[in-house]
């Protein structure tokens, strides 16, 4: 799947960059400009602090960037004059300008972010392809006169520039993690009404204004993305503090010896995988992810520690107590009411449980029972008692899912 969007990517690279050296480039003074756009919106937009944070799959790392490809896509007039720039040479000189872009990663030591520079060429060149030919051969001309047709393309054409980088999106990241494609391409959807519509009105802003009003238009449509992408990077910094301080609150049955060291930790990220495999989107896994970590915190009511943090041999009502008093507890930390309610359900027979609340409490069995005291084939026998405890205690479903975890790796977590 990577090559079947990394080698047509690179042929189209190849093809736009040969034949506009050959040909030489039309208005270099606006392909200079909208290059350096797009080049700064990547830099921006992928710099330590969000290419730190970015997994495959992840949102579009550089809104900034991809409005400007966009709207030298659409480009049909600058400052009244017709430009003659066409499809290659728009690839080229995105290409370019990712290339630059990510020349400061490479000096980092992190390494080419390529699949990001694939979809923007493949997108934008379809968005050319599309709107270029059309405007060259006086079509469009024609479809400003006759009313709504212009608009009304003008809104499609992004909308489904915007939905081929998402299905791009979401095929790179099954690739690159092994994911499900359902779950994956409906979290790229689900991102477009937001982020998506805003790179689509951007860049389409950007066109109609450079038409009009000259490469002037460029820092004046650019700044409100700009700011919004300033303020979605500050949010993110804020959630990535937000969840260490619900990791360090779940570290508290650790420190007081109520939890073996690294439980939490390794049931939030093997629950988290196991909710993924389900095809739990990413609210849902967030959700499940605070839950795993705090699962236990309602151990720190109790006089003397359980051996090992397993409470499973406890008798149902001491169960019951537990997950409650660390429902309580979960509740004052501000997180959402969703979190609460899975752990305060950890005691209830799984028939009656969310998905979610299943999720956790096979996981944390898992946890208990392939701890350094289980010895060798540890893991084996753990998954081989959960099956054998699918008609009363745990989901079968969610049991399988987390052996199709473990057998690719998940469980070196």
């Amino acid at each position: 799947m990577v090559a079947a969007v990394h080698v047509p990517a690179a042929a189209l690279a190849c093809w736009a960059l040969g034949r506009t050296l050959w040909d030489g480039l039309a208005e270099p003074g606006i392909a200079l400009a909208f290059g350096v756009l797009i080049t700064v919106g990547e830099l921006v937009g992928r710099g330590p602090a969000a290419g730190s944070a970015r997994v495959p799959g992840a949102r579009e790392g550089a809104p900034l960037g991809a409005a400007g490809a966009l709207a030298y896509a659409l480009l049909g007039e600058a400052g009244g004059h017709p430009t003659t720039h066409g499809v290659l040479q728009t690839v080229a000189v995105v290409l370019a300008a990712g290339l630059v872009g990510i020349v400061p990663r490479v000096a980092r030591g992190q390494g080419p972010a390529l699949d990001p520079l694939a979809r923007r060429l493949l997108t934008t060149g379809f968005a050319a392809t599309c709107f270029q030919p059309l405007y060259n051969t006086g079509t469009l001309g024609s479809w400003v006169a006759s009313g709504p047709v212009y608009p009304f393309f003008l809104i499609v054409l992004p909308a489904l520039t915007a939905l081929c980088d998402a299905v791009l999106a979401a095929a790179l990241a099954r690739a690159r993690t092994g994911w499900p494609y359902g779950p994956l391409l409906r979290d790229e959807l689900r991102a477009l009404p937001g982020i998506g519509s805003a790179i689509c009105a951007t860049g389409v802003v950007i066109s109609l204004g450079t038409a009009v009003a000259g490469l002037w238009a460029l820092p004046v449509f650019c700044l409100p993305l700009l700011l919004t992408q300033f303020a979605c990077r500050r949010f993110a910094a804020v959630r990535t503090t937000y969840r260490q301080t619900i990791a360090s609150l779940a570290r508290s049955t650790e420190i007081a010896g109520y939890t073996p060291h690294g439980h939490a930790r390794r049931v939030a990220a093997l629950s988290r995988a196991v909710g993924r495999e389900l095809g739990l989107n990413e609210p849902e896994l967030d959700v499940l992810e605070y839950a795993a970590l705090m699962h236990d915190i309602g151990q720190l009511s109790l006089l003397d520690p359980v051996p090992d943090g397993a409470t499973a041999p406890l008798p149902p009502a001491e169960q019951r107590r537990i997950a409650l008093l660390g429902g309580a507890v979960v509740r004052q930390t501000g997180v959402p009411a969703e979190v609460a309610v899975i752990v305060e359900r950890q005691a209830d027979p799984y028939r009656e449980q969310p998905v979610t609340a299943r999720i956790v409490r096979t996981v944390n069995a898992y946890d208990d029972l392939s701890g350094d005291s289980a010895g060798p084939g540890g893991r084996l026998r753990a998954l081989e008692r959960l099956r054998l405890s699918t008609a009363r205690d745990h989901e079968p479903q969610v049991v399988e899912a987390l052996a199709r975890v473990l057998a690719c790796g998940g469980g070196a977590v």
